[in-house]
């Protein structure tokens, strides 16, 4: 079997082999070409959703095709063959018009999950499709990063404001980060997590970008306002064609808008899902900015990822401002203490600025598990 995400892929491989006996295909449009279509065998393919005649249905039903329709009445496409983008996300969105917020792609799509979480018997079929959904993601972050193998996470508060000092240092970590051929990564939502993508987006650009973008962001600080997305937008569009990030949100905190400066998103129904996979794929370090009670659970999450050797690395945990996680929430002793002398005692870092992460990363790369 093999995937087909495009009509260019699937021209390409009827060109080679003359069927698509065996083709998985992902929500394709196929309502152009009907006739060679209907010409062609499809001997185990499975279609996933998309756009399908009916007459080229039951001709791939009678060579031996599995079809799953694409249901109707979602506000999203379950079998989708690609990442999110901002544009998709936030379609519907009117700059300088907060009620449009609640009209965007977005936010449409959190309220269906919102009332299928409080209904008292909630559809079996769309729990499904949310499960069908979060797959897809799933394997559009794997086609994702064949192309960016080096992956740091970085983690912190949402609450963080754009005016703050410590923004401001997220911001460099990222962009330090993209130009050292890392990709950055983050939960997706605002705070440390735009700072993050921010930094990564900024990379293509002179260091001067810093300095104007946080300049024009400081006054929009509520992420509730369109002001607050509109601000994002201008400097996207002053600062374009930035580097790729990677964002991973879930609609479970929907009520937090899409940062703006990941190039791509991988947004999921599931936060479990979404956070423990958040941390697998940082196989080359998870950078943990101050936060609160997510960014503690973050921390010994990824403990214990390497702690028992869950997946094939173990990597660096670098934690950003030394007197924060020592003190004000003191993590450092009692993980230092869980980790004794395995391996991933040596890979544990407080710092204090930007360079020293990088410095740390570059000297402590990943360990392979046995």
């Amino acid at each position: 079997m093999f995937e087909v995400h495009s009509l260019e892929e699937l021209e390409a491989h009827h060109q080679e082999h003359g069927s698509l006996d065996g083709a998985v295909l992902q929500g394709l449009d196929l309502s152009e070409g009907l006739d060679r279509s209907c010409s062609l065998s499809w001997n185990g393919a499975t279609i996933l959703g998309g756009v399908l005649p009916t007459k080229l249905q039951t001709h791939m039903l009678d060579t031996g095709a599995v079809v799953f329709p694409k249901p109707a009445g979602l506000p999203f496409r379950p079998y989708r063959p690609y990442l999110y983008t901002l544009d998709e996300l936030m379609e519907g969105y009117r700059p300088g018009d907060d009620s449009s917020l609640a009209e965007t792609v977005d936010y449409r799509i959190y309220e269906f999950a919102q009332a299928l979480r409080e209904a008292a018997s909630p559809s079996i079929l769309n729990a499904l499709y949310q499960r069908i959904h979060d797959h897809a993601i799933d394997d559009g972050v794997s086609d994702f990063l064949v192309d960016h193998p080096r992956v740091v996470a970085v983690m912190g508060g949402h609450a963080l404001h754009r005016d703050e000092p410590t923004f401001r240092d997220v911001v460099q970590l990222g962009r330090e980060l993209a130009r050292s051929n890392y990709l950055v990564t983050t939960g997706g939502g605002p705070g440390a997590m735009e700072a993050a993508n921010l930094g990564a987006w900024l990379s293509t650009h002179d260091e001067t970008a810093i300095d104007e973008s946080l300049e024009l962001l400081a006054g929009a600080i509520d992420y509730r306002t369109a002001d607050y997305l509109d601000r994002g937008y201008e400097v996207r569009n002053r600062f374009p064609n930035g580097a790729d990030s990677l964002a991973i949100p879930t609609w479970f905190y929907g009520h937090e808008p899409t940062n703006q400066f990941a190039s791509h998103v991988a947004k999921y129904f599931s936060n479990s899902i979404r956070e423990d996979g958040l941390l697998a794929l940082a196989n080359h370090g998870v950078v943990f900015t101050p936060g609160s009670a997510g960014t503690v659970q973050e921390v010994f999450q990824d403990a214990t990822q390497n702690h028992y050797g869950t997946f094939e690395l173990t990597s660096p945990m670098v934690f950003l401002g030394s007197d924060f996680w020592t003190h004000i929430l003191p993590v450092k002793p009692l993980l230092t203490k869980l980790a004794g002398d395995r391996a991933y005692a040596e890979l544990i870092a407080f710092v204090d600025t930007p360079a020293e992460v990088l410095e740390f990363l570059a000297t402590h790369p990943p360990v392979a598990n046995a």
